[in-house]
């Protein structure tokens, strides 16, 4: 960008001062924070994972157990639910 078009910008509605650019900034923040956290976590987990081989099959066992309940449930259909006779889906007709 020249600096007639940085000007412009400024000059457009938005500098460095703008509250909504600001706040928009902090959340991001907030949000980069919260993942580094959330990575630091799983880093954790499987660090643990690592150095204890038996934790590792308990939570295969658990994640198997889980997974077996899905399996062993029927799929649920339009048919199960007694008196609900609209359709699942609604179509809004858009102009």
């Amino acid at each position: 960008m020249t600096g007639s078009e940085d000007g412009a910008a400024r000059q457009g509605g938005w500098n460095d001062h703008d509250p909504r650019l600001q706040a928009g900034l902090d959340h991001l923040q907030r949000a980069a924070r919260e993942m580094i956290a959330a990575s630091r976590a799983l880093l954790d987990v499987a660090e643990e994972l690592v150095e204890d081989p038996k934790a590792a099959s308990g939570i295969i066992d658990l994640l198997g157990s889980v997974a077996g309940r899905n399996e062993r449930r029927p799929p649920a259909s339009p048919d199960d639910v007694e008196g609900d006779d609209d359709p699942p889906v609604q179509r809004i007709p858009v102009s």
